[in-house]
Parts: C-alpha cells; structure tokens; sequence
C-alpha cells in the first residue's frame, strides 16, 4: 500500500509518509523507532529503513552486507562508508551551495544533477573494466553505470534541508543474463538511504518540470566535464538550456563539490592509509623480485599481481616502470624493455582500493648496488624530499613547498656541478625547471590527481592527503651537465596525510633509504 502526502511539491512515499506524519506529533524518537522500524537521521532531516536494512535477498550488482558479509558491515554501503556518511555527504553539500551561492540566500531553490559515469568499450560488444565517476559515487555509493542523482532543496525550508531522488536502469531479465544483477529501484532504494528511486527513464520529466516550475531556481551541474555522452544530451537538453531560457543560473558543481571532497574523514583516512599500505607492499615484492635483464613488462605483472592479492580491485592509473634513461620520459608507459645490469629502474605506481587511491614512486637499482653517481644524486633527492615532507602542516600551501623544492634541488645541482655556481634565486630555480618540470605533489583521494579544482596555492588543512615527489632528470644528451650523471632519472614520491599533530607518511612501509634498498634487492 502506498501513502503518498503531497507537500509544497515534495511526495513522501509509503512508510516516509508515515513517519513524516509521526515526525509532527508530539513522540518521542525511541516512540518512532519503535512504530517505524530503523531510520537514519542527519540533524537536517530523517529517511525511513524497513527492519534496519532489510535488502533483498539477492545480488543487486554490487556488494552489500547481505552477499559481502566479510566486506561489509550491516550499516556500510561500500567498505568502511557508511549509509550515513553518504547522506552527511550530500547535506554538507546543499549546505555549501547555500553558503556559496553569491545571487541569493540559502533559502532560494536549488538543484543538483550529477550522472554516473556510461560504460567505454574498446570495440564491439568488448568493455573496458567500469569505473564510476567519481563525484556520483561519493554522494551515493552506487556502482552502476547510466544512473543519476537530483538533489533538490524543499519549497520553504531552508538548506541544507533536501530532497535526493536517484534514477536508476530497471530490472531487465534479458540484459541481466549478459551484463549482470541490477538493483533496480526496490533494490536501490532499500540499499542507498536516498529519498526516492524512479527509472532512468523519467530522468528527463524530472529535470524539465524542476527547470520550467520554479519562479527562482539555481542549477547546478558539471556542464563541461560530462561523465555520459547519453545522459549528458538528455540533461543539457531538458535542463541546462531550459534553465538559461528562463534566467535560472547554471552554476559548475565542481568547484563547491571538490572544496569539500579534499577534506578526507576519518574513514577516507583509514581507507586511503590501506591503498598506500597494500601499493608500498607490493612496489617492495617488485623490488626483491628484480634482477638484471629483466623485462619492464614482468615488473608490471608483478605489481599488478601484488596489489590484486592484497585486495586492491584494480591499479589507479597505468604504471610507469622505466629502466635506465627511460626514467627521463615523464609519463614512459610503454614498459616494454629489457633492463640491462647497473642501469636504475623508476616505477611510478599505486592501487585502487574501495574507490581510494594510492600513487608512490621510488627508484632503484635493478643488480641491488647504486653506482657512486647513481647514489649521489639519489641521496640528495631523499634529503629533499625528507625536508618538504616535514613542510606538509597544517596552513602551510603545495607551492610553498614547491618553490622550496625548486630551490634546494638547484643548490644539489650546483654541487654537482650541473648548473653554474653564484646564480640569483630566480634564475637558479628557472634553471633548476629544466631538470624537475613538474610540481612538488597534487591532492590525492577517490582520484590520483584528485580535486584539480582546489589551488595548489590553498591552505593545507587537517585531513588533506598530497602527494611529495621531487626528481631529477638528466638527459643522456645534456653536455653541460658532468658525463658521470647523464641519463640518470631518479624520483621518489610518498603519501603524506596532513593532521594537526603533523605529516603522516602513509606509504611508510616503501623503503628508500640506500641501504634498504640494496638489502633488499641483494637479498
């Protein structure tokens, strides 16, 4: 039976409706507990859960603590996020389009669109391995492709009260037999804690009467970074441009939604300590594995293999595994040669795990003993990088760090004698680019370049994680530079998760100490 109560536009469905109406009468919270069965409350609002969770029995697509009872605790949508954590996401998310929003105030009507990432084949009828987009996944832990989430503010109330409707592919016994269980909306609906689930189907008749029935609306939608070709149409179309006809602001959601992403919580932080833990263990079995002649690509089989046992789902990004002057090509994936005896080997790599990821970077020596040139530069990039860790606290910025960086690398260069002595500071750190051309670190989080939207130049904050990778890359063919360090590419890159008690390296258990190394690898 369906009680549905029809209030300033917003349906309450079933057993919401019933505990809608408890809500505003004089119970007491155990009173409704009891009448209603388990519900779970931000302090902006309640949803109703049948029974605590009460999930079909049966596979909706992707883990629950029905099928995954070793993954999974009964109150987690994916592991160690909880269905609460994802309802706090997205009411700290209409609490900052509130705050942020400079052409009203939070009491105006806003609406939020975000898809799920559409499934990329690499021919015919041949997928690649899904991945979700990522701003869809942290507001709702939904795994399946070519579904979408409208979170719209309620007529009246002010944010960041909000209604979230998700819109997901129906059950399909025919497209389940190839592709695999669906939730379907029952399924869906029961798992995620959202207000309301519909077809993908009605999508469109959402989005069209949100966008012609508010006298005042604010849209906010990713129009330049679509994550669907499909849905993505259907949005610009029936939403997007109906917006822009009628005055309504079509504002970038990235920019307020990456703003809180980068602050990572305490369960963010214990799952991205685990994917550097399980990407640090690995890169070591790749190190003891190592020997001369061996081929970059059985390196990469190696790591992969390592991080999949340990329970990574996939890598975070195409490996880098370059031997000897190879190590000079930033982003070198081809790895596909043989590495010959004294030459260093660079790998570049991290894992994914339940959506976080890691990206370390630590380089060796292939026949377990560093060359006397090898180990003069190596070791003056460790200590570098040893003292921007250090800078990583909370309110200093990456570019603080960066120009450090820059310039304690071009003192190391000058001792070398690759760059001239007695140099201004600008031009020795505009020489010193040459041989490091990239930044001092990124954000790091449910991406490997995560948040790109948040400055480098923004204060660093408790709960932030950046990456810390100075380098040096001297070409084969420099002839100002000394002959013993030609072709030499070393970089070394840690983890770091910023607290207010200091920097954490996350991907302590990589060794890089010199003598780690070559114990290790001799070994």
């Amino acid at each position: 039976m369906q009680v549905k109560i029809k209030m300033a536009n917003l349906i309450f469905p079933g057993r919401a409706a019933k505990l809608f109406i408890a809500l505003n009468q004089p119970r007491t919270i155990n009173t409704l507990m009891n009448s209603y069965g388990r519900f779970f409350c931000t302090k902006y609002g309640c949803l109703s859960q049948q029974d605590g969770i009460s999930l079909p029995k049966r596979y909706l697509g992707q883990p629950t603590p029905f099928t995954h009872k070793h993954l999974l605790k009964d109150d987690e949508i994916t592991p160690q996020v909880t269905r609460q954590e994802y309802m706090d996401r997205r009411t700290a998310l209409m609490s900052a389009i509130g705050r942020s929003f400079s052409g009203g105030s939070s009491g105006s009507n806003h609406a939020v669109v975000v898809l799920a990432a559409d499934k990329k084949y690499m021919t015919d009828d041949i997928p690649y391995p899904f991945r979700q987009n990522t701003s869809f996944l942290y507001l709702t832990g939904f795994q399946e492709p070519d579904s979408a989430l409208v979170l719209e503010s309620i007529p009246g109330r002010p944010l960041p009260e909000h209604k979230a409707t998700l819109f997901v592919q129906q059950r399909d016994p025919e497209r389940e037999l190839w592709d695999g269980p669906r939730a379907g909306t029952e399924g869906a609906l029961q798992f995620l804690g959202v207000h309301e689930c519909k077809p993908i189907g009605d999508l469109s008749e959402k989005l069209h009467s949100l966008a012609n029935s508010k006298s005042e609306l604010v849209a906010w939608y990713d129009v330049f970074k679509p994550s669907n070709a499909t849905l993505h149409k259907e949005v610009k179309d029936t939403f997007v441009q109906q917006c822009r006809n009628r005055g309504h602001p079509v504002n970038i959601l990235e920019n307020v939604l990456q703003s809180q992403r980068v602050i990572k919580s305490p369960s963010e932080q214990d799952l991205m300590r685990t994917s550097a833990s399980v990407a640090a263990n690995a890169i070591k079995d790749v190190m003891a594995f190592s020997h001369p002649g061996v081929n970059e690509s059985i390196l990469y089989a190696k790591l992969d293999y390592s991080c999949r046992v340990r329970g990574a789902e996939f890598l975070a990004y195409p490996p880098v595994i370059a031997g000897g002057s190879r190590a000079n090509t930033l982003h070198y994936i081809s790895n596909n040669q043989m590495i010959l005896d004294t030459e260093l080997v660079l790998m570049d790599a991290g894992c994914e795990c339940h959506g976080y990821a890691s990206d370390i970077t630590r380089t060796w020596p292939v026949n377990g003993r560093f060359t006397e040139p090898q180990a003069e530069v190596y070791q003056a990039i460790l200590d570098v990088q040893k003292d921007c860790i250090e800078m990583c606290t909370v309110g200093g910025t990456l570019d603080q760090v960066y120009h450090f960086m820059l310039a304690e690398l071009g003192k190391c260069l000058q001792e070398m004698r690759v760059l001239p002595p007695e140099l201004a500071e600008w031009e020795l750190i505009k020489m010193t680019k040459q041989y490091c051309p990239h930044h001092v670190g990124h954000y790091l989080g449910m991406d490997t370049h995560d948040t790109g939207r948040v400055s480098r130049s923004s204060q660093l904050q408790h709960g932030m994680v950046v990456t810390i990778e100075p380098g040096l890359y001297i070409p084969e063919s420099d002839t100002s530079a000394p002959a013993k360090y030609r072709g030499i590419g070393i970089r070394i890159e840690d983890d770091i998760l910023v607290t207010t008690d200091g920097p954490e390296i996350l991907s302590v258990e990589c060794p890089k100490e010199i003598e780690e190394l070559e114990t290790l690898i001799r070994k």
